[in-house]
């Protein structure tokens, strides 16, 4: 069982879309605290070293789905989950 399981969903246009993930790009390359959410609750991890990426593409009808999944191993710090929610 997961130590923490955030999960966020919400309709948002392409461009704020884009901004959100030009956002994470950015944290993930500078390895900074990744924080994912929106105005409600949000989640602070911290930003990886080395990172497995998988990429799923769904086609059914007129409907698409591209899911992209972040994989990385956070600090060690005496057990638990080292990310924090705010909320």
């Amino acid at each position: 069982m997961a130590d923490l399981h955030f999960e966020h969903e919400e309709s948002l246009t392409r461009a704020e879309a884009a901004k959100r993930l030009r956002a994470l790009a950015k944290a993930v390359a500078d390895g900074d605290e990744v924080e994912l959410g929106s105005s409600g609750t949000r989640l602070t991890v911290a930003g990886p070293d080395k990172v497995s990426i998988e990429v799923e593409v769904e086609i059914e009808g007129e409907d698409s789905e591209v899911e992209i999944e972040l994989k990385w191993s956070l600090p060690k710090r005496g057990g638990g989950a080292s990310g924090k929610t705010t909320g």
